[in-house]
């Protein structure tokens, strides 16, 4: 039986299809895995969903669960409050009492702990973190926040250090940055000495790099190891501009706060000219979403014009905090949380957003922004593969 001659250009096709067949997925990379077998970069093409306190609507804040959880679910960040033990070890925690979200009250020993400092200018009570040892910390177990999420993880997970923290990120199969907070600096440094006589702000940056993070926004280093410096303390912000380059945040607190630091108000530190002078030190601001955008009797009203005074000076804005549950949806988003992110990216144009249910937020993302060009281009492929083999199907 005579051979049929092989049409131009059929050798090469069979070779790629059994390039195809021999090695299962060549143009889609594994979930986590780059072609090459290296982690899957960082997005940066759309806004950043921020793991505020890890994936804490459905796990209690800051713990390791609670980040593992949140790099599962998508997240690009994960958000951290770095405080410090008695002992001068860097913790992730976001109260400076753990009253509210550890069963330390129920521990006899510690009972005379309970004590009042001054706080950002007010007197609060109750058992402060920097009287306790990491070993005595590490002794306690985290409970979930509100009482309304769900609450059968109390007592089952462990507070972590800041370097364990880190670690979650660095071990994870994909590229995901942490986006650590300096958080009551004023109050750490009067309560926690260190043996060289550097400060709390010096011991987070020296813990950056020790992990090995380092350069600036975008660059190549910073691309292998993500990283936002979050503080609503500015002048720890300018501090620490000395000591690296990584990318920074200023926080800024609602309305009638001012800064724990400095004791600015609101009015000032988002003026044009406070804007002007802090954009020396930081490539964007974190404020209370509510700030940005006026609520009367649970609406948003009118956006005020801080976002855009903000990016015509180059400068980022990430607001927090996005939560799926009713009480927080105001009434325009008809308690629909896909419809507060669809408000705040489309509409106001934000940079990226602390929420505490990071799986929602990649859900609408992945459902609504458009899809990364390599997925785009693998399909592409494949289409043109098809048609180039349908002639030859009834070979």
């Amino acid at each position: 039986m005579a051979l049929l001659p092989s049409p131009p250009g059929f050798a090469p096709f069979v070779f790629l299809l059994l390039v195809i067949g021999s090695t299962a997925r060549p143009l889609y990379p594994l979930p986590g895995k780059a072609r090459d077998g290296s982690r899957q970069p960082l997005q940066t093409f759309r806004p950043y969903n921020i793991a505020h306190r890890g994936s804490n609507g459905e796990l209690p804040e800051e713990t390791h669960q609670a980040y593992m959880r949140a790099i599962e679910e998508g997240a690009d960040f994960i958000e951290t409050d770095i405080l410090s033990s008695k002992d001068g070890v860097l913790v992730c925690f976001h109260d400076v009492i753990l009253d509210d979200t550890t069963d330390v009250a129920n521990y006899k020993e510690f009972a005379h702990r309970k004590t009042t400092y001054e706080v950002q200018g007010v007197n609060t009570t109750g058992y402060f973190i920097v009287d306790f040892t990491l070993k005595e910390l590490k002794s306690l177990r985290v409970n979930q926040r509100f009482s309304f999420r769900d609450q059968q993880f109390n007592g089952k997970f462990q507070i972590i250090t800041f370097e364990e923290f880190i670690t979650i990120a660095l071990d994870a199969p994909r590229v995901v940055g942490i986006y650590p907070e300096i958080k009551n600096p004023v109050l750490i440094n009067q309560h926690v000495k260190w043996s060289d006589g550097k400060k709390f702000e010096d011991k987070f940056v020296e813990t950056l790099h020790k992990f090995g993070y380092k350069g600036s926004y975008l660059s190549k280093n910073w691309l292998k190891q993500p990283v936002f410096i979050q503080s609503f303390a500015p002048t720890s912000l300018v501090y620490i501009s000395n000591q690296t380059d990584l990318p920074k945040v200023f926080l800024i607190d609602d309305v009638d706060i001012p800064t724990q630091d400095t004791n600015q108000s609101y009015w000032e530190i988002t003026s044009d000219s406070y804007l002007d002078y802090i954009k020396q030190y930081v490539v964007g601001i974190g404020p209370w979403k509510d700030t940005l955008v006026t609520v009367i009797n649970n609406y948003a009203m009118t956006p005020s014009d801080l976002v855009s005074r903000a990016h015509a000076r180059n400068l980022q804005v990430h607001p927090y905090t996005y939560r799926n549950e009713n009480k927080y949806l105001h009434f325009n988003f008809s308690q629909d949380p896909y419809k507060e992110y669809d408000y705040w990216i489309n509409n106001i144009g934000v940079d990226g957003l602390f929420t505490d249910f990071t799986g929602s937020l990649h859900n609408f993302q992945e459902w609504t922004a458009p899809k990364h060009h390599v997925g785009d281009t693998a399909s592409k492929l494949l289409h043109e593969i098809a048609l180039l083999a349908s002639p030859y199907e009834r070979f």
